[in-house]
C-alpha cells in the first residue's frame, strides 16, 4: 500500500508539471503580447523574447483607443455579438426542446441534418455567402455578420442544449400541463431557468467564436460604419512600415473582454459541459 501510495503521489506530481508547463506555454503568448504593447515600436526587432519596458509606453494604448476607432468598432462588435448570442441562445433552446421533447416523425434525421454543421467550416461558405448577400443587397451592414454566426453556432448549441434539456426530468413538466400551462409558459418558465448551465455554455462559446472573428467581417464589410473590432489593428498597418507596439495595444484591448468573459464564466461553462454529458 505505502509503495502504491508513493507511485500515485509521482504520477500525481509529473501530471501536474506537465499541466503547469502546458499553462505556461498557453498563457505566454498573452504575457508576451503585453510586455510588448508597453515597448516602443523597435523594440519587437531585438534579439530578447521578453523585454522590461523602460519606462513603460502607455501613450500606445491612448494612440490605439484614439487612433484604431475602438469606441466606434466596439459599438458595432457589441452589436453584432449580443445580436447573434442572443439569437442563438434562444433558437437552440427551443430547437433543442423540439427534438427531445416533441414527438414528431423526422426529429431525428432533422437533428442529424443540423449537426453535420458541426462539419462545416465557417470560411468555407464565403463566396456562396457573399454572393447570397450581394443578391439580398445585405453586404455591408450588421445582417451580413449575424446570420452566418447564427447559422454556424447553433450546430454546437443545439448538441449543448439538447443533451442538458434530456437530463431534466418529464415529471415538471408534466405537472405544469396538469396545472394548465401551455408549451411556451413550460419552455421559458420551467426548462429556461432550469438549463441556465447550458445557456451560460452556449454564450460564452458563441462570444468566444465570433468576438475574434475576422475573416468573414473582412469579406463582408467594406465601410467603417459597420467594422468590428478587429479591425482596428489595420489602423496602424502601413505599406512599408507599421506601428506594432500600437498593433499590439490594439490586440491587447481586443483580447480583454473575450478574456474576461471566460475567466468570469469558466466555472459555469464547465459545469454546463459535464452536468449535460454525464445527465444526457
Amino acid at each position: 500500500m505505502a509503495r502504491e501510495s508513493s507511485f500515485n503521489k509521482k504520477i500525481r506530481t509529473v501530471l501536474l508539471v506537465v499541466l503547469g508547463l502546458f499553462s505556461v506555454g498557453q498563457l505566454f503568448p498573452l504575457v508576451w503580447l503585453i510586455d510588448f504593447s508597453l515597448c516602443k515600436s523597435g523594440d519587437v526587432y531585438g534579439a530578447n523574447i521578453l523585454k522590461i519596458p523602460s519606462p513603460p509606453q502607455f501613450i500606445n494604448y491612448f494612440v490605439a483607443w484614439r487612433d484604431g476607432k475602438i469606441p466606434q468598432y466596439f459599438i458595432n462588435s457589441v452589436i453584432v455579438n449580443v445580436t447573434s448570442v442572443l439569437l442563438v441562445v434562444l433558437f437552440s433552446l427551443m430547437m433543442g426542446y423540439a427534438f427531445v421533447r416533441m414527438e414528431w416523425k423526422w426529429s431525428n434525421k432533422v437533428l442529424t441534418y443540423v449537426l453535420l454543421g458541426l462539419m462545416i467550416p465557417i470560411h468555407a461558405t464565403l463566396l456562396p455567402n457573399f454572393v447570397i448577400f450581394r443578391q439580398l443587397n445585405i453586404l455591408d451592414s450588421y445582417f451580413a455578420l449575424i446570420i452566418p454566426y447564427v447559422a454556424f453556432s447553433l450546430p454546437q448549441a443545439v448538441f449543448l442544449m439538447t443533451g442538458f434539456i434530456g437530463s431534466i426530468p418529464r415529471a415538471l413538466e408534466e405537472s405544469a400541463i396538469i396545472d394548465g400551462c401551455g408549451i411556451f409558459r413550460i419552455l421559458f418558465q420551467i426548462i429556461l431557468p432550469l438549463s441556465k448551465p447550458a445557456i451560460v455554455t452556449v454564450t460564452v462559446t458563441t462570444f468566444l467564436n465570433t468576438w475574434n472573428e475576422f475573416i468573414m467581417a473582412a469579406t463582408y464589410l467594406t465601410s467603417d460604419k459597420f467594422r468590428t473590432l478587429p479591425f482596428s489593428v489595420y489602423n496602424f498597418a502601413g505599406q512599408y512600415a507599421s506601428n506594432y507596439a500600437v498593433q499590439f495595444a490594439v490586440m491587447t484591448i481586443v483580447a480583454l473582454p473575450s478574456l474576461i468573459v471566460y475567466i468570469a464564466l469558466n466555472e459555469q461553462v464547465t459545469k454546463g459541459v459535464t452536468l449535460g454529458a454525464v445527465k444526457g
